[in-house]
């Protein structure tokens, strides 16, 4: 396991940094040494689970979750999101308390109902590691689902220290779609009478990027990794798979061909619940059950990840518990049971077999997984959870 990084030294580091007036510089000109493991592959077994679906053994949806990964790991049965003032149970909310590990409020930017462009005031798991080893933004990925657009902006925070410059690359239908009208426009001359559309097009997915980045292609490494994906797919979207078994695809491509050493899979599927059937969470959790199972294998089926990587599943919310409703479990707002959610680790220095039913933080999941990559988890404000460590 990587040696954790104090913090006397990584604050005489940043003081350091500062004197030399590097602050805006590449993260590769701060990192002294290449990042060589263990990775972490963080799954948000999200739309928001109740625990019963899911890690009860009698009921579960997930089979491969709770009967097979359960006994390979720790298993934190009684993982919460704190009841405190404005903390909310939601999906960007829950992403971003294990992103920063942090219960920050968050309001959306414009002041817009219904949205959830957030901008994360403390570091991200992202920025953590790129300032402290030397690993390339296209090693650093988040897989974002189709229907959460405003998620896709969660890879850096504004905090002083950290932000841009060490932000993650993103792989969603988003960036394919604004990638592949790029492409079209450049091929395009001015004068053909489809020009305008497609500029059109691309202006108005590009104006979805709140955190004015718009206009600017991801990394190389992404922009060939979407050159493959037309190639093989092409352009229709009527060939790739959609929903998370998209989210799947993406990720069990991303290990073979851009070999990440963070990557975290924003799955979402559950929450289609909200159109008041019942099968459409059951079936979402079975759909990210399996997605599992394909990233396993795809791990253990290659060297350079096989025992040098640690999984982190946890849900971004709980869900409502309400026997009184037609489906007791289509909404997620804030209710006890929205509060109570669980986490599982498994990996190489990860305890097997373990369960722990003390009460945990969800926000602790940041430093933990700072402890298994050997960075400082400065701002977060969770504890470590010591039990995973074997």
């Amino acid at each position: 396991m990587s040696p954790i990084i104090g913090r006397r030294a990584f604050n005489a580091g940043i003081a350091a940094t500062a004197g030399l007036g590097l602050a805006g510089r590449a993260p590769s000109a701060l990192a002294q040494a290449a990042y060589r493991g263990p990775n972490v592959v963080l799954v948000r077994f999200g739309g928001g689970v109740r625990r019963r679906e899911t890690i009860d053994p009698d009921h579960t949806y997930a089979p491969f979750l709770a009967h097979t990964l359960a006994a390979r790991g720790t298993l934190f049965r009684d993982m919460r999101i704190q009841s405190l003032e404005d903390i909310v149970t939601s999906h960007g909310q829950g992403t971003l308390y294990t992103l920063t590990g942090r219960y920050d409020r968050y309001e959306d930017i414009a002041g817009a109902a219904f949205k959830e462009r957030y901008e994360p005031g403390a570091p991200t798991l992202f920025e953590y590691l790129r300032r402290a080893w030397n690993v390339p933004a296209h090693r650093t990925l988040l897989i974002n689902g189709e229907d959460r657009t405003d998620e896709e902006f969660f890879t850096f925070s504004n905090h002083h220290l950290f932000g841009i410059a060490y932000r993650s690359q993103v792989l969603s239908l988003y960036r394919f779609k604004t990638h592949l009208l790029r492409r079209q426009v450049a091929r395009t001359p001015p004068d053909d009478p489809g020009f305008a559309k497609l500029s059109e097009e691309l202006s108005k997915l590009e104006s979805l990027d709140y955190r004015q980045t718009a206009g600017q292609p991801q990394s190389p490494e992404i922009e060939a990794y979407w050159d493959r994906w037309q190639r093989f797919y092409g352009e229709s979207g009527f060939v790739n798979p959609r929903g998370d078994t998209l989210l799947t695809e993406l990720a069990v491509r991303a290990i073979r061909e851009l070999r990440p050493k963070l990557m975290m899979i924003n799955y979402q599927d559950p929450d289609y619940v909200h159109w008041g059937v019942a099968s459409h969470y059951t079936r979402g959790i079975s759909i990210i059950d399996q997605g599992l199972q394909r990233l396993v294998a795809a791990i253990e089926a290659d060297p350079e990840y096989r025992d040098n990587t640690v999984f982190v599943i946890v849900p971004d919310c709980g869900r409502d518990d309400n026997r009184l409703m037609a489906v007791p479990f289509q909404h997620h707002f804030n209710s006890r049971a929205a509060h109570e959610i669980w986490a599982l680790m498994f990996g190489p220095g990860i305890a097997r077999g373990d369960v722990v039913d003390r009460p945990v933080d969800q926000i602790s999941v940041a430093a933990t997984i700072g402890r298994v990559m050997g960075f400082d988890t400065e701002f977060a404000e969770g504890p470590i959870l010591a039990e995973a460590f074997a």
